[in-house]
């Protein structure tokens, strides 16, 4: 429960359970932080230009990284935040770093995490994520920025 009772701390779980040397990581506690029927939307560039999204599942982004994840180390921690709350809603604008071993002095990559969350009265739970990295013609702005 300590994972779920503030923002804060669903965030830090979040990139917790992603981060951490090649091996499993912990899908049960993962899969505890999402809402039923939640899901994790990846952004990205077609080879034309075309921007689109992969809308996947809690067990289908396990699915889609799992072998990476056994594979190769991954970092990814959050280097400042926006939050936008009001009632059981909120938005969180979580701005990102990752990088293949936790002490690299340069992140391989950056981005921002677009999280939304709902709070059901007794927990947190993230409903939906979607993300984007930085690019050349996508820099991080200034006001997302440690």
């Amino acid at each position: 429960m300590k994972d779920t009772q503030t923002i804060n701390a669903i965030i830090d779980a979040l990139y917790d359970t992603i981060s951490g040397p090649a091996g499993d990581r912990d899908w049960n506690r993962f899969r505890s932080l999402f809402f039923p029927g939640a899901h994790l939307i990846r952004t990205s560039i077609a080879p034309d230009g075309t921007p689109q999204a992969s809308v996947m599942t809690v067990e289908t982004y396990e699915q889609d990284t799992g072998d990476f994840f056994r594979r190769e180390s991954f970092y990814e921690a959050e280097t400042t935040h926006h939050i936008d709350h009001f009632g059981n809603v909120a938005h969180v604008f979580s701005t990102y770093e990752a990088r293949h071993e936790r002490n690299e002095a340069r992140p391989f990559k950056r981005g921002i995490n677009s999280i939304q969350l709902f709070r059901d009265g007794i927990r947190w739970w993230v409903v939906s994520i979607l993300w984007d990295n930085e690019r050349e013609d996508n820099p991080i702005p200034v006001e997302y920025l440690p």
